[in-house]
């Protein structure tokens, strides 16, 4: 039923050929007496109804006020120019009972489907559909009752959010997370902190305790330290017999029956499997923005009842916090240098001031082998060690310097962190470092761990920086004597696991990666911030596009992990390539082909060697989509053993250039300068 609205018309067009007299009919008093009111509103001129539907709500009935299908009449100027009687005539084709009669019934539908929608929901429908009488508009209804519609969606979305959000933050309490390492908790543990500079024999004393107990485990931050510390625990030989070791990266597995020692990588602990020592390396990594989430997880989860932290000093106070927090007994040892570090007195300068010992810095790869060439030019054998190298080629330019047979290493801050290599001398190139948005001044705690480098103990008596040019050895100098700010006592990192998203998926039946990922960061519990969550930009990025692909929650998310870069095209691509064969049930295998490496440059067989590291890494984790692990192994190391080569052949070819026969060098060692 519709009942008319005594108001109609008030707001009617005051243009449209305004009466002359009582007798003299108009539009506006056609529309009123035919049940609707005439209106000019933004831009147009048209008619609308107003009325009231019951609908059996307990507020009583609906009111509304629209306009009818084809109830916009003209445009103003238009309207002006039509005469009195044919303004008339198109109220009078607009406005009639079967117009009102159309309306009326679209209005009971609407009302009473947005009823229902509202209902499922638990919303009330009152004040949406107070909308329909407090329309102003010169939309056509249908056009009204779409937003009305929008809005409710939006607030069953709002709605449907804020109990997802409440579910979400009652599934994962951060406070709690350390009770998630079920042997960890069990265990009486304690910690020893063995904390200073580089060269203070941090290392040693760790791995001493390592070797000698009946079982442990070492995690490394680097593929490369983790093979070096099987290396040498697998040498070692405690009651004269020597150890059983398993190697475990996230590329490689080398397990011995039996074994009672691990080196791994730091984001592959075991946290299941008891031990009687821990030692977690470079734990200054804590403050990491992307990778401080694998030492919050493995100094809450190492299931040893002895766990010794390594690195720098400026990591006590987090240690100390996060150990209270734990509840467990914390040694610190703040250990100094064994040998003395010194400041050149002056820059390098020049090419031919460079020495044999002498380890050169840049920040690229690009600057590297730039750097790199031009010192074999100048007569020297040179080592090259960057991140892009495989760990088997970064060991096999190492030993080439140990053993003499390259003058000097030229290298990236990769040198840094690990690879005990016998560097007399660090000299760096620059004073700047690009950190993934920008060039900045290097931090003082990296400036310190790379020029620490020099002076291995056992091998030279004392280390020296230098800078090469004149300002780069001025900012070195000040960066070396600047006291480095300490971690943070709060906010450690905690990365999403597939249980935490599934515990979200089940509470929510959230199936999106994406949004999983959203509400692990946004949603969860946080009570004090002493542990918060962090996910990569670069897994974000990949959840938006695997998100299209047929894939369950654990595919998306552990091909949101593989560990190869989105900035490399043919790596991109390749990435792409296997997710949709996944998605597709499609085995990726791998073939031997000797032409692939033959016609490839340097940086192109980089990149197939991580391509193969990579595909090695999903065959442990989706062996049915990638299973040709082990040639992926084998294929990996004939790529490194080809960089390998091309990196010594184009040194030997410009030291030929220069008509310096190979392993002589010009250059004498620092030790026999005077200082």
């Amino acid at each position: 039923m519709t009942t008319p609205d005594p108001d109609a018309g008030r707001d009617a067009a005051p243009e449209a050929n305004p009466p002359g007299d009582g007798d003299t009919n108009t539009p506006e008093r056609e529309a009123v007496r035919l049940g609707a009111e005439l209106t000019k509103l933004e831009g147009s001129v048209f008619v609308r109804i107003t009325g009231a539907v019951d609908a059996g709500l307990p507020g009583g009935p609906v009111a509304y006020r629209l306009v009818p299908l084809q109830g916009v009449l003209a445009k103003p100027g238009k309207w002006r120019k039509l005469p009195l009687e044919s303004q008339i005539a198109l109220v009078r084709e607009r406005v009639h009972p079967e117009t009102i009669d159309a309306l009326n019934r679209s209005v009971i539908d609407f009302v009473l489907n947005l009823v229902a929608q509202a209902d499922d929901a638990g919303l009330d429908p009152l004040p949406f559909l107070a909308a329909l009488a407090d329309n102003t508009s010169s939309s056509p209804a249908d056009q009204v009752f779409e937003r009305i519609r929008q809005r409710v969606t939006h607030a069953v979305e709002r709605e449907q959010e804020e109990r997802h959000a409440a579910l979400t933050r009652e599934s994962i309490n951060l406070a709690e997370y350390p009770e998630s390492f079920e042997m960890a908790r069990r265990l009486p543990r304690r910690f020893i902190a063995l904390l200073g500079p580089t060269n203070s024999g941090k290392t040693h004393q760790a791995m001493e305790a390592l070797i000698k107990a009946k079982s442990g485990v070492y995690l490394a931050p680097l593929r490369l330290l983790a093979l070096e510390n099987y290396e040498r625990l697998c040498a070692a030989r405690p009651h004269d017999r020597p150890l059983k070791v398993s190697l475990v990266t996230g590329e490689e597995r080398r397990i011995t029956e039996g074994a009672t020692h691990v080196a791994s990588t730091v984001e592959m602990l075991d946290t299941r499997s008891r031990v009687d020592v821990a030692v977690i390396d470079e734990i200054q990594m804590l403050g990491d923005r992307d990778r401080g989430a694998a030492w919050t997880a493995a100094v809450c989860g190492a299931p040893a009842t002895t766990v010794y932290l390594l690195g720098a000093l400026e990591a006590r106070r987090a240690i100390e916090a996060l150990c209270e927090r734990l509840e467990c007994p914390l040694e610190v040892h703040v250990l100094k240098r064994m040998g003395p570090l010194t400041m050149d007195a002056a820059p390098v300068r020049k090419l031919r001031n460079l020495k044999r010992g002498d380890a050169v810095i840049a920040f690229s790869r690009r600057e590297v082998l730039m750097w790199r060439d031009m010192i074999a030019e100048n007569g020297f054998s040179v080592a090259t060690i960057y991140g892009n190298l495989s760990p088997e080629v970064r060991q096999a330019q190492a030993a080439r310097f140990r053993d003499g047979s390259a003058d000097i290493v030229v290298g990236t801050d990769a040198i840094a962190m690990g690879l005990n290599l016998p560097i007399e001398r660090v000299v760096l190139t620059t004073s700047v470092k690009y950190n993934g948005v920008e060039e900045e001044e290097l931090p003082a705690a990296l400036a310190k761990q790379i020029a620490g480098r020099a002076g291995r103990y056992g091998v030279h008596e004392a280390g020296f920086v230098a800078g090469y040019d004149d300002y780069t050895h001025e900012v070195v100098a000040s960066l070396l004597k600047e006291k480095t700010p300490s971690l943070g006592t709060a906010g450690f990192a905690v990365a999403p696991t597939l249980e935490h998203l599934h515990r979200i998926a089940s509470v929510t039946q959230e199936q999106s990666l994406t949004r999983l990922l959203k509400r692990f960061i946004h949603n969860i519990d946080v009570p004090d911030g002493f542990f918060y969550p962090r996910i990569t930009e670069e897994q974000t990025d990949r959840a938006l596009w695997l998100d299209t692909l047929p894939l369950s929650i654990a595919e998306r998310f552990t091909m949101s992990l593989v560990p190869l870069s989105s900035r490399i095209p043919y790596l991109q691509q390749t990435w792409e390539n296997w997710a949709r064969a996944l998605g597709k049930k499609k085995a990726c295998t791998l073939h031997r082909d000797p032409r692939t490496l033959a016609g490839q440059n340097l940086q192109e067989v980089e990149d197939t060697c991580r391509m193969y590291s990579a595909y090695a890494w999903l065959s442990f984790r989706l062996p049915e989509t990638f299973p040709d692990g082990e040639l992926a192994h084998e294929l990996a190391r004939e790529a490194s053993m080809r960089v390998d080569g091309i990196l010594q052949s184009q040194n030997a070819a410009l030291r030929r250039r220069q008509g310096q026969p190979q392993g002589k060098s010009q250059g004498k060692s620092q030790a026999q300068r005077k200082r």
